[in-house]
């Protein structure tokens, strides 16, 4: 075990900045394990997006119900190139201005998304996070992070460390201890497969920040 990493049953906890922390995470996720990270907005609980009993652990150790499809998480606005397709040029515009950030775009799925990330939809939600260790780890990983908040379903997000080990200890592999998270919203939810495109969530992302580039059904 590295300096500065504590064991909470089988759940490893190491700060993020300890240098072999992310090669760490990074070889959980490679094997199918769960993990939790720090991310813009609050702890995220992160599965190889690819691998599809991986997704299935995630919904499980979540108790998230299995019809609601689980978000991706993307190094880079390109990476839409991997998980989406028809994607209209109105995505790279909305992608340029408001990514990295707190606005999460729904768009036609790629035939690499395991249909049970997407609950069997045809659409996938994807997003560039505004913190630096969540989009290295998907870099690393060289695939999105199928993620959602660290907690039980129906439970408050997690902000520190502390509250995702009382949530979640012995039933993840690993947490990136990264210091409490800021909180706030979860991000805008923009489906961009509607003509013309629908706000789905508010989020901090508003409706007139989105309306300098997209023509909107609110």
């Amino acid at each position: 075990m590295s300096d500065n990493a504590d064991t909470f049953g089988r759940t490893i906890s190491i700060l993020a900045e300890v240098p072999d922390a992310l090669a760490r995470a990074v070889e959980a996720l490679s094997q199918g394990q769960i993990i939790a990270f720090p991310t813009d907005t609050v702890y995220g609980l992160g599965a190889h997006a690819f691998q599809p009993e991986a997704v299935a652990r995630l919904y499980d150790v979540k108790g998230r119900p299995a019809h609601v499809p689980i978000p991706l998480l993307l190094p880079e606005a390109r990476a839409m190139e991997t998980v989406c397709v028809d994607i209209p040029p109105l995505a790279w515009q909305v992608a340029e201005r408001f990514w990295p950030g707190g606005l999460t775009l729904v768009l036609r799925r790629a035939p690499i998304v395991p249909d049970i990330v997407t609950a069997g939809g045809a659409t996938v939600a994807v997003r560039v996070p505004d913190h630096p260790l969540a989009r290295e780890l998907c870099r690393r990983l060289g695939a999105p992070l199928a993620a959602t908040s660290a907690n039980r379903h129906g439970q408050p997000p997690s902000i520190t460390v502390g509250e995702v080990m009382a949530g979640l200890a012995g039933h993840i592999a690993l947490v990136l201890d990264g210091g409490a998270c800021p909180g706030g919203l979860s991000s805008t939810l923009l489906d961009l497969t509607a003509s013309p495109p629908v706000v789905l969530r508010p989020g901090p992302i508003t409706v007139e920040q989105l309306r300098t580039v997209v023509l909107l059904v609110v």
